[in-house]
């Protein structure tokens, strides 16, 4: 039984990141870990560099092909980074 004043792990790292103020980067960081997982193998391995700066999620991809899908598809990877981060972490989509 859980009394009043404790929290779960998970709360307790967060407020951590918060207090600390260093929650956006270990946002940021997780995205770029799990790139593979969120975007699939083919595209992960065709990604040769990959950082978040200032809200932009700047990319270097070997394959035109993929870089003129990630275009097409803009809104919604922005959308699907946003939702795993649970915050806006990402506005924009930048090709190096």
């Amino acid at each position: 039984m859980r009394r009043t004043n404790d929290k779960s792990i998970k709360e307790a790292i967060e407020q951590m990141l918060n207090v600390y103020k260093i929650k956006r980067k270990f946002d940021e960081t997780s995205i770029v870990a799990t790139w593979p997982e969120l975007m699939g193998k083919s595209v992960a391995n065709r990604t040769k560099q990959i950082y978040i700066h200032d809200k932009k999620l700047f990319l270097r991809i070997e394959s035109s092909v993929i870089k003129n899908e990630i275009s097409i598809m803009n809104a919604q990877i922005i959308e699907k980074i946003n939702e795993k981060a649970g915050s806006e972490l990402i506005t924009a989509i930048i090709f190096l």
